[in-house]
C-alpha cells in the first residue's frame, strides 16, 4: 500500500507549499544546505542572484544526463544528415560532379556538422525544459515579496511540503537554528 504524504494547509484553508527563509551571506547559504542536506530533505532548493561555487555538492545533487541525452541526439542529428545526403547523390539520383565517385563524404561535412549542432540545440533547450518543470508561470515562491530579491541581493532556501520529512514546526526551528532569518510560510500548490 503506498504511503499516503500529509497535506498541510495554513489556519485560512490554504494549501502550504513549503518555509522560506533567507540567509546574510553565501557562505551561511552554503552552510546551511550541508545541515539540511544531512538531515535527509530531499525536496527543496537554493536560491540566490548568483551562481555559489559548489553549492550542488552542498545540496548533494547529482550529475545531470542532459549533456548524455544531448549527445545522442546531436550525433543522431549529424548521422542523419549524412546518411540523407549519400542517399540523394549516392544512390537515388547519381550525378557525376567534376569526375568524382557516387557519393563522396567530403562535400558532406558542412551539412553534417549543421544538422548535428541544429538537432543538439533543439534537443538542449527541449530536454532543459521538460527537466525543470518549466514553463510554469504561477510558482508559488513568486507570491512572496521577499522572494522577488532574490534576483536582486537576497540569499533564500525553501525547503517544500511535499517532502516526507517535512513538518512546519520542525522545519521552521530548523531554519532557524542554521541562521534563517525572515522565516516565512509559503501558501499555494
Amino acid at each position: 500500500m503506498a504511503k499516503q504524504r500529509k497535506v498541510y494547509v495554513t489556519e485560512g484553508g490554504e494549501p502550504v507549499y513549503g518555509v522560506i527563509a533567507e540567509f546574510a551571506t553565501p557562505a551561511d547559504v552554503y552552510h546551511a544546505a550541508e545541515k539540511i542536506r544531512d538531515a535527509g530533505y530531499s525536496q527543496w532548493d537554493v536560491y540566490a542572484p548568483f551562481p555559489i561555487h559548489g553549492i550542488d555538492e552542498a545540496m548533494g545533487q547529482k550529475r545531470t544526463k542532459l549533456p548524455l541525452v544531448c549527445a545522442c541526439v546531436g550525433l543522431t542529428g549529424a548521422g542523419l544528415g549524412f546518411l540523407m545526403q549519400y542517399w540523394m547523390s549516392g544512390v537515388d539520383y547519381q550525378l557525376v560532379v567534376q569526375g568524382k565517385p557516387y557519393g563522396p563524404w567530403e562535400p558532406f561535412v558542412p551539412i553534417t556538422f549543421e544538422l548535428g549542432i541544429l538537432f543538439t540545440a533543439f534537443s538542449t533547450l527541449i530536454c532543459m525544459l521538460a527537466m525543470n518543470g518549466l514553463p510554469r508561470h504561477n510558482h508559488p515562491l513568486l507570491k512572496k515579496e521577499r522572494f522577488l530579491g532574490c534576483s536582486d541581493d537576497t540569499l533564500a532556501i525553501c525547503i517544500e511540503s511535499a517532502d516526507d520529512k517535512f513538518d512546519p514546526d520542525q522545519t521552521r526551528a530548523m531554519l532557524e537554528k542554521l541562521g534563517g532569518r525572515n522565516i516565512d510560510l509559503v501558501e499555494g500548490d
